[in-house]
């Protein structure tokens, strides 16, 4: 993902805001990770969640969101029409790709932000999010923990060190309910590592193996894929050589940390000029 040229500075969004905190709109908010963003919401002094939404035919519509996360009533409850995000500073996104799409417009028309950290995107959906980002400040994150952020970078500066005799694979374990795979995270990780090779993922990456594949080929980037439990989310970039190997991981055992990131990210996209932004950015600015 590319950023622009220019240092995110205040945008035209920031006059929208009629008090100090910085307003949240919250779909997918019966949702394990919608649930999650709204206790994180009501603990952070600078924040105000003003809009949750949820799918028509969800059985907590008209509840209130507060109540259902488990943080007590806050009043606003849950809408089963995405045009109630509109009222938001920031739109905070992990629902679906199309889901997270038609958001992006939403998040267009009314002049918010949007924070997506939905998976499983296609390339089309990606460059609709880019489209929509040409009007809106736009963060996209496969993975908005810190920690899987500085991973990438990690991942990338040993991938352009250990290149001639090492083999490059990529683990990345998740819950039963996970419905992508590989996981975005683990996607981006092998992203990462192709650009420190100076190669396209898709030229190198090896997703299947299954019967009389042959020797590995050289310069492939491998994927392995565990689904199980109520895993949280654990990724390994693991660099075989002869005789050594190098692993790098990362292992998150409580959802809040996606949370905490996605805020983190929302405080920066309420504050960044128009454009397209990733993880890296946030950290950076």
């Amino acid at each position: 993902m590319t950023s622009p040229m220019t240092s995110p500075m205040t945008s035209p969004m920031t006059a929208r805001m009629t008090s100090p905190r910085i307003k949240i709109g919250i779909p997918g908010a019966a949702g394990r990770m919608g649930r999650m963003l709204i206790r994180e919401i009501d603990a952070a002094p600078d924040l105000q969640l003003v809009a949750a939404t949820d799918r028509p035919d969800s059985e907590a519509i008209g509840q209130d969101s507060g109540f259902l996360a488990g943080t007590g009533t806050n009043g606003v409850m849950i809408a089963d029409t995405p045009q109630a995000l509109a009222a938001a500073d920031v739109i905070i996104d992990f629902t679906s790709p199309a889901a997270s799409v038609a958001h992006a417009g939403i998040a267009g028309t009314g002049g918010s932000a949007l924070v997506v950290g939905t998976t499983g995107l296609t390339a089309e959906d990606e460059e609709a999010l880019r489209a929509a980002a040409a009007g809106i400040s736009l963060v996209y994150c496969a993975n908005t923990s810190v920690g899987v952020t500085l991973l990438g970078k990690l991942v990338e500066q040993v991938a352009a060190q250990l290149v001639e005799g090492w083999d490059i694979e990529i683990l990345e374990s998740h819950h039963h309910h996970k419905v992508d795979a590989p996981s975005g995270t683990a996607l981006a990780l092998g992203e990462a590592a192709a650009r420190g090779r100076g190669v396209a993922l898709d030229d190198v990456a090896d997703m299947v193996r299954k019967g009389q594949t042959g020797a590995r080929r050289e310069g492939d980037i491998g994927f392995a894929v565990l689904r199980g439990g109520d895993v949280t989310g654990e990724h390994s970039v693991i660099f075989y050589g002869e005789s050594e190997r190098v692993e790098i991981s990362h292992r998150a055992t409580d959802r809040a940390i996606f949370a905490r990131g996605a805020l983190r990210a929302a405080r920066f996209a309420a504050r960044a000029k128009t454009g397209f932004y990733s993880m890296d950015d946030v950290l950076s600015g």
